[in-house]
């Protein structure tokens, strides 16, 4: 739960900010130490909860009393944040001789605001108390709840529950099933090779797509029990006891064996050691299959495995999970993984209407199509949700009957226990696994539209600004958001729809039925909730807001909602919001985080300056032209992220940002072929100052910038444009100090002019990303220490034939992108390139064929051609590419076009590109898309 995890983040700020600062009366202090005690001693009852929440369900006396102690948290962090607001306008003056008479007069002011805060936070002591004794003489323990519904058949017990749901698909009948013909395929190929080694088969994916299912069909299979002597299921789930597992393995091989157990032995009597000794007698001398289903943990391999004698019989463990890292854990012995896949669209709606419309052998009725239609897509090939949604509409004859379920899905998915219930259950397992902060991030993703593509940067930035990054020791807070980011992934709850040259998630998606959980949560809790704009937003304690605007205007809220409020967020989801759009409302002072990308206000709030608290502050492809100068108060702030702007400088009082880390800020031309297509903005020279700064993107190197950017050794990532050849030895000194360097971008004053950076020793050990923008003519001797780096970028480089010696070499090179950068009629590539998987080559004109090598670029995934007009024809063996899935050509010569056009038997259109896409399977053959 949202607030259990924060109770420590609130409690830490009373000490460190009212007692440390010694500003308030004597009698805080007091009321400190009250409030402390009172919030951790009911952590330990929220965390109970939390931990309940969709086993057992919360009595209306727990709900109340929870929804009050949260309430009582968020107005101790308003009581704190006000306070800190008040002390921060003071600071402004303090130590400013001239301001004495200023500061005399408002010295009264001062102890009346102390003097407040003392009162209100003794109120809240009482109020907290008055709670803890009502919820005691009221509420049943939630204990003796968990107790009673276990009693009262089990309803609610999440292993018994698990286990129900987990056996009972090993009675589906194929009939039942849509779409697992492949996958069954590929499942009896590993299952019954002729492999003789103890091998592990993992079945991985998010919660609904059917791993169970799947297996418990294959497991069924006559043919596999007639391949293996003894078979065994076992369901495992999240809680688990090892000599329970014995237990219920042993049953399960005698049964299948057609062997009865020994009537002497008992096995609950049987201490760990014996169960041991029992299995392991047993399974040595057979060829056994077990099907492990639910693995949460790497843990439980440890547990069982010493079980599991590796004979050298053919036996196999084929185990189901949620989880990524445990399916491609290193067990020890062969292993298959077999990602399943969501249903494509086609299938989806099959298994829909086999559900939907049963007394109609499963067949849709016209009228009810569309409707259909949405409802299915809205599954996005989840199987479960599909079943579950099916079930529902079954029961629904009328157009208006399917559209209100349509247009009320939150709501359905929320409160029907009849069908959906199933569903709701398995799809929130993963998200009730995590930890405190997990489940805060994963909520956090709900604020961003449906379907919404959510870049990874932006959200790990956006958490940050939340704190929720958890800083540890050393590490880098972006190094643990990355960690929360892939364990979210690996657990199915976020889904990576692009990586980038570095093969990290570029990319993420939340599915729609998720997404839905986590807005009933998100709301419930007050954690965030959404609106289309059009209503005022009232005062119900809501920490953050996402509005998704929709019509011409956005209608203001009221003063007192938004300043509760601490994150916003404001989405234009079409153009006509994007033609009219009002200006922010104001009043939001307390605001830790404020997003506006792609929302076309012209100008930021008067008040900006005033959000002392705001961490992000995002206006990327807005109309904004200018920063007010009043951002050089917001001393809190981490990031600032100004992509695609008007912004052409930065004022002068953002070197006052000393929290600043991250610091975007670059335009664009339209034509994206123009040496100057991405536009740098001007910075102060004395940017240096900002110590804590790691990215700084895009800048142009004016004044003394070059000289004193030596000084910036924390840099992570630089882009510098503007760059002149007298600029060598300083850029140059600069760099090779940046020892943390992951990413690096240089560009010259103009097309004429040298990228010249000979001076540079050796690059950064780490650098993964390299960009030079101008007139190179040779590669820099130092490329040879390009170890680590995964994208190269070259534009306007003006290269001579045999620059490819010096770049083929790179062992970890991905992608490799060619700019304008090469005149010459011919690329050899030789040798190397054994890692590369895209290669551009855009605006030669003058190349007309790629020479290939064998064994050179194996794992080649796809091949850009670009305005290449005289390119005439592929290289050699192209097809022949195990891994090359597309092949781009655009604006190359007409007679390549029409001559692959020929080779497919296809009309010769007059066409200017087309995308050669292989289909799945061994075969080089290849779809061709074509575009006038």
């Amino acid at each position: 739960m949202e607030l259990s995890c924060s109770l420590d983040l609130i409690t830490g700020k009373v000490v460190s900010v009212l007692e440390n600062e010694a500003l308030l009366l004597t009698k805080v202090g007091a009321e400190i130490d009250e409030i402390k005690l009172e919030l951790k001693a009911i952590r330990a009852f929220l965390e109970d909860a939390d931990r309940g929440l969709g086993v057992v369900p919360l009595s209306e006396t727990d709900k109340q009393w929870v929804a009050s102690v949260r309430d009582i948290a968020y107005e101790v962090e308003d009581v704190v944040d006000e306070f800190v607001y008040h002390f921060n306008q003071q600071q402004h003056w303090r130590g400013k001789p001239s301001r004495f008479f200023f500061k005399l007069i408002h010295f009264p002011k001062d102890l009346l605001v102390k003097h407040q805060v003392a009162v209100k936070l003794k109120g809240i002591n009482k109020r907290i108390k008055s709670i803890s004794d009502r919820n005691q003489r009221y509420r049943v323990s939630l204990s003796e709840s968990r107790k009673s519904d276990k009693q009262i058949g089990g309803e609610y017990h999440r292993n018994n529950w698990v286990k129900n749901l987990s056996e009972s698909t090993l009675f589906f009948k194929d009939d039942d099933l849509v779409g697992t013909d492949k996958a069954q395929s590929e499942l009896l190929g590993w299952l019954m090779d002729q492999e003789l080694q103890r091998t592990v088969i993992s079945v991985v994916g998010m919660g609904g797509l059917g791993k169970t299912t799947l297996v418990a069909n294959t497991f069924n299979k006559q043919v596999v029990k007639q391949h293996f002597d003894c078979c065994a299921w076992i369901t495992v789930s999240q809680q688990y006891v090892v000599t329970d597992l014995f237990k219920s393995t042993i049953k399960g091989l005698y049964n299948k064996a057609k062997e009865k157990i020994n009537p002497l032995i008992n096995l609950d009597s049987m201490s760990y050691l014996e169960l041991l000794e029992e299995l392991v007698n047993f399974l040595q001398p057979r060829r056994y299959l077990i099907v492990i289903d639910d693995v949460w943990s790497t843990h439980l391999w440890q547990d069982i495995s010493i079980a599991l004698p590796a004979n050298m019989n053919g036996s196999r463990i084929l185990l189901t999970t949620r989880k990524e890292d445990i399916a491609s854990f290193e067990f020890g012995v062969a292993k298959h993984i077999f990602p399943l896949k969501h249903l494509p669209s086609e299938e989806s709606m099959t298994l829909f209407c086999k559900k939907a419309f049963v007394g109609k052998s499963g067949q849709c009725p016209p009228y009810l199509e569309s409707s259909a239609t949405k409802l299915v897509a809205k599954c996005q090939g989840l199987p479960l949700a599909i079943v579950a949604l099916g079930g529902l509409m079954a029961s629904k004859n009328s157009i208006a009957e399917w559209n209100g379920v349509y247009n009320n899905l939150n709501r359905e998915l929320s409160e029907n226990d009849t069908y959906l219930e199933r569903l709701k259950y398995i799809s929130l397992l993963s998200y009730h696994d995590l930890s405190y902060t997990l489940k805060q991030c994963f909520l956090y993703c709900c604020i961003f539209p449906e379907d919404y593509a959510i870049k990874r940067k932006r959200l790990i930035r956006l958490w940050m600004g939340e704190g929720f990054v958890e800083l540890l020791n050393e590490t880098n807070p972006d190094v643990v958001a990355e960690r929360y980011l892939s364990e979210l992934i690996c657990r199915g709850l976020l889904q990576v729809e692009k990586r980038n040259a570095s093969g990290r998630p570029k990319i993420l998606k939340m599915h729609d039925i998720l997404r839905e959980f986590a807005v009933s949560i998100s709301k419930s809790i007050k954690f965030a909730a959404k609106s289309d704009g059009r209503r005022e937003v009232e005062d119900d304690g809501i920490r953050r807001w996402s509005i998704e605007a929709k019509e011409k205007e956005m209608k203001a809220a009221s003063r007192t909602a938004l300043s509760r409020l601490r994150s916003l967020f404001v989405f234009s989801v079409d153009e006509t919001s994007r033609s009219s759009f009002n200006r922010l409302p104001s009043g939001f002072k307390l605001m830790r985080v404020l997003d506006l990308e792609d929302t076309p206000i012209n100008e930021l709030p008067d008040e900006l300056g005033n959000l002392f608290n705001l961490r992000y502050l995002n206006i990327s492809r807005t109309q904004v032209k200018e920063l007010p100068k009043s951002i050089s108060k917001l001393y809190n702030l981490q990031s600032l992220v100004m992509k695609e702007t008007q912004i052409r400088e930065l004022p002068a009082g953002i070197v006052k940002l000393k929290n600043l880390q991250y610091l975007v800020a670059y335009g664009w031309n339209a034509n994206r072929w123009a040496f100057d297509f991405c536009i740098g903005t001007v910075v102060p020279s004395d940017i240096c100052l900002l110590s804590n700064l790691q990215v700084l993107s895009t800048v142009e190197a004016s004044g003394d910038f070059i000289k004193q950017l030596g000084k910036m050794v924390q840099l992570r990532r630089l882009n510098v444009a503007n760059v002149n050849e007298t600029d060598e030895k300083n850029l140059c000194f600069a760099i090779a100090k940046m020892i943390h360097l992951r990413y690096l971008e240089v560009k010259s004053c103009n097309e004429d002019e040298l990228v010249k950076m000979d001076a540079l020793e050796s690059a950064p050990p780490g650098l993964e990303t390299l960009a030079l923008v101008g007139k190179l003519e040779k590669v820099p001797h130092w490329f040879n220490s390009l170890e680590s780096l995964r994208f190269l970028f070259l534009q306007g480089s003006r290269l001579r034939d045999g620059f490819l010696l010096h770049i083929q070499a790179l062992p970890n090179l991905r992608y490799f992108f060619l700019l304008n950068a090469y005149g010459g009629d011919q690329l050899n590539f030789v040798e190397g390139f054994q890692k590369l998987k895209r290669l551009r080559i855009e605006g030669s004109p003058r190349l007309k064929e790629i020479v290939i090598n064998k064994g050179v670029m194996p794992g080649l995934q796809q091949l850009n051609i670009d305005q290449c007009q005289e390119f005439t024809t592929l290289p050699h063996g192209w097809e022949s590419l195990p891994d090359l899935k597309q092949v781009y050509l655009s604006d190359v010569s007409p007679g390549l076009i029409q001559k692959i056009c020929r080779s497919k038997g296809m009309d010769r259109q007059t066409i200017t590109g087309m995308m050669l896409s292989r289909q799945e399977g061994p075969e080089a053959i290849f779809n061709i898309t074509r575009w006038h």
